[in-house]
């Protein structure tokens, strides 16, 4: 085993990530329907949306998040315009699954908030998450400030209209203030930065290979999140992997998730290692 995978194995167990024994696979995860983002089945849905809805019911999801067809358009979304938002949330519904949540790309919320608003209300959500601030790589301090204010008012603005934004954490987010020998992340500046009237967050578990700990994070902010994406990720494969065959210790994740507010969460891999990953997550519900 090499030097960096024997590092990264202790790092999960002293952060208690590395899965447990049988006694807490029962735990349960929130007590909330599993959730698919839609991304990874977008090449399903720009073939059709009817036959995605009815593959991922089969599957055994009971939820899914959108991608806005605005801000995906090129990334097979486009097709779900040609619908008003009333006929996609009686076909979500008639497919047996619940949409509470989408995201929408920063650039489309800054051009086109209210009409994006008054799409998401007739759709029927209530959480308005955008994927990164998109911000250079790596920003200054001052960068970082401007982002949040930006986004700060964009969350007001959704507030007033009964919705709630939340901030995905992606390349950006995860990185590092004038770079990573100056030790402080873009993450953490955003929780000190995003007003939480306005703005929650939306981890995404992967980034447990850039050592963002979802376990530290839920605990260092309670209250501050909204949902997760969930992916399994092997340590000593360094890939991702189903639930429940990985590396990660998802009783402690949940349990954690509590502290830090989440509503809602959503798998997001492909749809096999989703598929693989519904078993674990029916045992822990």
């Amino acid at each position: 085993m090499s030097d960096r995978r024997q590092f990264l194995l202790q790092a999960l167990a002293s952060a208690g990530l590395l899965a447990v024994g049988a006694r807490e696979l029962f735990a349960s995860p929130l007590g909330m329907p599993i959730g698919c983002q839609t991304w990874p089945v977008r090449h399903l849905i720009a073939q059709s949306f009817p036959r995605t809805l009815a593959t991922l019911q089969r599957a055994g999801f009971q939820a899914i998040e959108l991608c806005s067809p605005v801000g995906y358009a090129q990334q097979g979304f486009a097709g779900l315009a040609r619908y008003r938002p009333a006929q996609l949330r009686r076909m979500i519904a008639d497919a047996g699954l619940i949409c509470i949540s989408s995201h929408f790309t920063f650039a489309e919320l800054r051009a086109r908030q209210p009409e994006r608003i008054a799409w998401a209300k007739e759709l029927g959500l209530r959480q308005m998450l955008v994927p990164s601030l998109d911000g250079p790589t790596p920003p200054t301090l001052d960068q970082v400030k401007r982002l949040a204010d930006e986004y700060n008012r964009i969350g007001e603005n959704a507030a007033r209209a009964g919705l709630r934004q939340g901030l995905h954490n992606e390349v950006f987010e995860d990185g590092w203030i004038n770079g990573q020998a100056h030790g402080r992340r873009v993450y953490d500046a955003l929780f000190e930065y995003l007003d939480p009237r306005w703005v929650k967050f939306q981890f995404q578990v992967i980034a447990i290979r850039e050592g963002l700990n979802p376990i530290t994070y839920f605990r260092r902010y309670p209250g501050r999140f909204l949902s997760m994406h969930l992916q399994g990720w092997s340590a000593r494969a360094r890939r991702m992997a189903p639930i429940g065959q990985d590396s990660l210790n998802w009783p402690r994740i949940f349990a954690a998730a509590k502290i830090g507010g989440i509503q809602n969460y959503f798998l997001e891999m492909s749809l096999p290692l989703m598929e693989a990953s519904l078993p674990y997550l029916r045992r822990l519900s």
